[in-house]
Formats: C-alpha cells, structure tokens, sequence
C-alpha cells in the first residue's frame, strides 16, 4: 500500500497522541537491592506496568510525563511478605468461635480489607500461607483483575496437616462434629492421600503448598514442636509438588520435624523456633530459606500474659515459644542461612508489617540485609526474581519510598509513605 507523505505524517501525530505518559520518579536515594548498594540522585522512569530507565540525577521528561518528587525519600522495589493469613486476624476468644459462626464469604471479604492494609503498608507482594475455604484464591483473582486493590498474591490455599495435625480444621471441636476429614480438607495419612491432597490444592488454584511439619502454638492441640508428618509423607509431597511446579512453605517450630522436611528438599521453613547449628548446616547444604516470623512470636508472648486471651491448651505454648523466634533469627543469620522476610501478619494484625524490619534488626541484621530480605531473597523464594523484588529495567513497577534514609532509622519501614504496584499509585506523600 502507498501512503502520502502527508498521510504519513497524520500517522504519526495520531501514535504520537495516543502514547501513553511515562512516570518520571524523581528519588534522593534508590536502593536497587540486586546488592548492598544505594544510588544517589536518581530518576526511576516508568512506562506502563514496567521500569523502562534508571537514570542519574533528576529528570523531568516530556510535556505529557509526570514527574513524582521523591527527593527526600528513599525509593527502593515494593516490599514482600512471605508469611501472611490476609483472609484473617486474630482476635482472641473470638478467633476460636469464628470457625463455627463465619461462612467463606465472611472471610474472604475481611480479606478484602486486609489486603488494602497490606498494600498500603508498602508489601505489594505476599505469600499467603494457609486459609479455611481457599477463599484467598477468589481475592487473589479479583486483584488481579483489577476487582479490588492488594498486593499481588501467591497462596497455598488450604495448608496440609495429619490427623490431630497442627492444621487439622476439626482440631478441638466436639466428637459429634468432628468428622474425618481427609486430603479435600488438608489431612492425609500415609503416601497416596499426600499426593492426593497436593492435586488437590492444585485443582483449587493453589500457587504453593504449605504443610505444618510438627506442632502449632494457636492450634487447640498440646505440642507445639513434635513431628507431624513421616519421612515417606513428606518425600510423596514433595515430590508431587515439583511435579506441579509448586514450592512448599513448611511450618515447623520442633527440630526433628523441620529437618526431616528440610532433607526431604522443601523450599522453605517458616518461624524455625528450636533450630541449632545441625539445622542450619543442612538449610545450607540444601539451600532451604527460613522465614523467621518474629512479630508472630513476640505477639503470641505478649498476649499468654493475658488470663482467658488464648485457650488453656494454646497458652503455654505461646509463652514457651514466642520469646525464642528473635534469637533463632539471630543464630541462623550469623550462620549464613537465607533469609527471606514474613511477620505470620493474621496473627498480628494486617499493616502492621513493618515492625518486622525492626526486629530483624534487633536480631543482627542490618538495615540493608533486612529490606533486601523483604526485595531481593523474598522473590528469589517464590521463583519471580525475573520480574520483581529489584529496581531493574523490564521489571514490575512495584515501588515503594520511605522519608530520609531507612539505613540511618529502619523505623521508617513502618511508615512507608509511596507505594506504586504495576506502574499505578496506590499512595504517595502529601503536597
């Protein structure tokens, strides 16, 4: 076909007009977490959901682009939490009622709330370890279709326990109402009910598995740390899961239970509370990442002080347990365990995530080792490091800010004040 040259030129005004505005983001500091390095002066350019340029000092762009100040704060890749509920928060006396009271409706749109904190809080990505109903995978859905707002959500749907396990759902309920429930519900015994309840999450739209290797603290059950699942159960989950491309998150307090996981190859182990140097000699060799979930721990303690806040059976668990999380964090990262962030936020309550940040460096990490933990080694965990958890040309948009420098104060990662997923604003600070 011949086109005019006047024709030509219409065509070119009419693309010209069309294209859609970049978003110049203007930072004093950028933390790129792909390394400890921190850039100074910076212009992050950003082009429909995806970082186009990372350019030095402030630029402003075109007519048609916008320009974001962010000259006094710190910019760096949006948070990730690899430990949450977002489809609960505990509540006391009356989170042990709930089970018998709400509907999968109930949960999911408190899920609908909590999401909004979350990514509010700055964490536009989050694992989500665990619900009743696998509601999380209809949220998960309607935020990516643009339905309601959160962060981008990975979810393991229903967790996988034993019978008596530490997510076994009829766990302190009447013999009349107890049921058996089997691998639909998340309860297997033996090899071929372990691999059933795997295709089972998959069917429901899980992204990952996640199994209670030995006890719980809130579970209405007596031991907290014994082992839960039998080495062949274990191998058969794994297995299946990798067959699925699936990861899988392992709650596991009690030594024994988390390395029997460990060897059997799971992806990571969540809260870790009696781990020691054997345990941290196999997470090496088979490079297994622990998520410390110290706020759980510390709000668990906290709350066992409190007469009636947690059931008899539940309340010396978590006076035992909570306190030990901050120094098995501090052991394991002296060690040179991978460490990837996460809060058990559902327990604590949703938007409070920051606090972590805090805790982790209480524990010996510095500033630097705790944001990349929730950046860098968070998408390294789940297999997205190819487009997010680093301020990179071609990745996701997901960016967040904080005032000042959060190296010099890592309180300021309880106040994130710009919070950017997919190339649109979701906050940014006041004029």
């Amino acid at each position: 076909m011949r086109v005019s040259i006047t024709s030509a030129a219409l065509i070119a005004s009419l693309i010209c007009t069309q294209a859609v505005a970049a978003t110049y983001i203007q930072a004093g500091k950028l933390i790129t977490a792909d390394s400890d390095k921190v850039m100074s002066e910076v212009t992050v350019v950003v082009e429909g959901d995806k970082i186009s340029e990372i350019l030095q000092g402030y630029i402003a762009g075109g007519e048609q682009d916008e320009v974001l100040d962010l000259k006094t704060h710190t910019l760096m890749p949006g948070l990730m939490d690899m430990h949450t509920h977002v489809t609960s928060q505990h509540n006391g006396p009356a989170s042990y009622m709930e089970r018998f009271t709400l509907n999968e409706a109930d949960y999911a749109i408190k899920g609908v709330q909590y999401a909004k904190r979350t990514l509010l809080a700055g964490f536009t990505t989050i694992r989500n370890l665990g619900d009743g109903y696998n509601e999380s995978v209809a949220l998960r859905n309607a935020i990516n279709k643009g339905i309601v707002e959160g962060p981008r959500i990975f979810t393991a749907a229903k967790s996988i326990a034993t019978t008596g396990g530490h997510a076994d759902p009829s766990n302190g309920t009447a013999k009349k109402i107890q049921g058996d429930p089997g691998p639909n519900e998340g309860v297997i015994n033996g090899v071929a009910q372990a691999r059933k309840a795997v295709r089972q999450r998959y069917k429901d739209g899980a992204d990952l598995i996640k199994i209670t290797a030995t006890g719980g603290v809130l579970s209405v059950a007596k031991s907290g740390q014994n082992p839960q699942f039998m080495n062949d159960e274990l191998q058969a989950i794994v297995d299946t899961a990798k067959d699925y491309g699936m990861t899988i998150a392992v709650h596991a307090h009690g030594k024994e239970g988390m390395e029997r996981a460990i060897k059997a190859g799971v992806t990571s182990i969540e809260h870790g509370t009696y781990m020691d140097k054997e345990t941290f000699k196999l997470m090496k060799k088979h490079k297994t990442y622990y998520v410390p979930t110290v706020m759980a721990g510390n709000w668990v303690a906290e709350k066992a002080k409190i007469d009636g806040f947690f059931p008899e059976l539940v309340r010396p668990k978590a006076a035992t347990i909570g306190p030990l999380i901050l120094q098995t964090l501090s052991k394991a990262h002296e060690a040179g365990v991978k460490i990837a962030f996460g809060t058990d936020s559902g327990v604590s309550a949703h938007g409070d995530n920051g606090l972590e940040f805090v805790l982790m460096v209480e524990a010996g990490m510095k500033p630097i080792e705790a944001i990349r933990a929730a950046t860098y080694h968070g998408a390294s965990l789940i297999n997205q490091l190819d487009s997010l958890g680093t301020v990179e040309t071609g990745k996701f948009a997901d960016l967040v800010a904080v005032e000042g420098n959060p190296l010099d104060d890592i309180k300021q990662m309880q106040h994130v004040t710009f919070v950017m997923k997919n190339g649109k604003i979701y906050k940014a600070p006041e004029a």
